[in-house]
């Protein structure tokens, strides 16, 4: 059920009407997507690279501290460029790439201690080596919602 809510929203986003934004939606959902995967990859990469200090061993032992900041610094600037595709100003979009960031973190962290919870070690085998579609959208998962309705609550009328 929290899946099919939260992510829900994605498509949502094309419900908005965005003053001065008309026929553009869809590309909230490119910047949302965008945002949340890249970071995902990116804290992966961060990891691997300069990762030492974990973050949750027992939820997920490869979520290290480096890995965050630098996946969360490269996405949150990501998002800071793309700010023309979105009907924010820089730094409203950076401050949403924060949320996104920060979100789809907590996000994947929820899903793992889930996944302990239940007892298995991926949501699927679609995606070979990557533990399934629903490990790729986790960060999506938390994420969706609260950039829907900070969008709706602070650009709609």
């Amino acid at each position: 059920m929290i899946c099919v809510y939260c992510i829900s929203h994605v498509p949502a986003l094309l419900t908005l009407d965005i003053p001065g934004y008309q026929g553009r939606a869809a590309l909230l959902m490119a910047f949302l997507l965008l945002v949340a995967q890249s970071s995902d990859v990116l804290q992966y990469v961060w990891g691997k690279l300069c990762g030492r200090r974990r973050i949750a061993p027992e939820i997920s032992p490869s979520k290290t501290v480096e890995g965050f900041v630098g996946g969360a610094a490269s996405a949150i600037a990501l998002g800071g460029v793309l700010w023309r595709i979105t009907p924010f100003n820089p730094w409203q979009a950076t401050a949403m790439a924060v949320t996104i960031t920060v979100m789809g973190f907590l996000g994947g962290l929820v899903m793992s201690a889930v996944k302990r919870d239940v007892g298995v070690k991926d949501w699927g085998c679609l995606i070979e080596g990557h533990g399934g579609m629903l490990d790729r959208l986790d960060s999506v998962v938390f994420a969706a919602p609260i950039f829907f309705h900070l969008t709706r609550y602070f650009f709609t009328p």
